[in-house]
């Protein structure tokens, strides 16, 4: 079995192998059960700023904005009127922000190839949202933290990203040959985490989790 140092999300080194394939191996912490993939398959900045570019997310695509308003209609619910948030992991086409702009939410970029506006991890927010960005992260356990910490009280962290179910699922799951998705969440995973940060959890559909900041 391959090993690293610790998880990346909660830094423990009680973990296991979990899956492998031609492509690589999988681990999963023992600890937060997040499944993640050795270091030496992280790919470098260069090829994967290759793999997103590749990538077809256009902002006015009807298909496209469906898909996110798995996201996007239970977190407006929540929402203040003029509430202001963060658009983290944004892509070339921010799409999921147009269509909070619409709504009436001012909502600020960030994503470390597309824009790296350090200046908007320095805010402070009503929301966030991370759609389909946490499976990417090579350092889930600060980046999630470092956001939770730009939330006001009361505030709301949304998340899209697919969950593991188990290791036979896993075994034929799409959603792993990606080069660049290194991190994969289970609803207990999620439910580890929240208990960290005593976040107010919520599960939508099989994809979107919403994590309230107490107040």
């Amino acid at each position: 079995m391959l090993v690293d140092p610790h998880c990346p999300l909660c830094g423990s080194s009680d973990y296991q192998e979990f899956s492998f394939d031609t492509r690589r191996h999988y681990l999963r912490c023992q600890q937060c059960l997040l499944v993640f993939v050795p270091t030496r398959y992280r790919l470098t900045r260069e090829l994967e700023r290759r793999e997103y570019d590749k990538h077809e997310n256009a902002i006015d695509d009807p298909g496209y904005r469906r898909f996110l308003g798995r996201l996007f209609d239970p977190l407006v619910q929540r929402l203040p009127a003029g509430a202001s948030g963060l658009d983290f992991g944004c892509g070339p086409g921010p799409a999921l922000a147009l269509m909070l702009n619409e709504a009436g939410f001012q909502v600020r970029l960030y994503d470390s190839f597309y824009q790296p506006d350090d200046s908007a991890l320095t805010g402070v927010y009503d929301f966030i949202c991370a759609t389909e960005v946490v499976e990417h992260l090579h350092r889930p356990g600060a980046e999630l933290g470092r956001l939770w910490a730009l939330l006001r009280p009361g505030g709301v962290l949304g998340v899209m990203t697919k969950l593991v179910i188990d290791s036979q699922a896993f075994s034929r799951w799409h959603y792993k040959n990606d080069p660049t998705h290194v991190c994969f969440f289970s609803r207990e995973t999620w439910q580890w985490w929240a208990r960290q940060f005593d976040a107010d959890l919520v599960f939508v559909g099989a994809d979107v989790m919403l994590l309230g900041k107490p107040r």
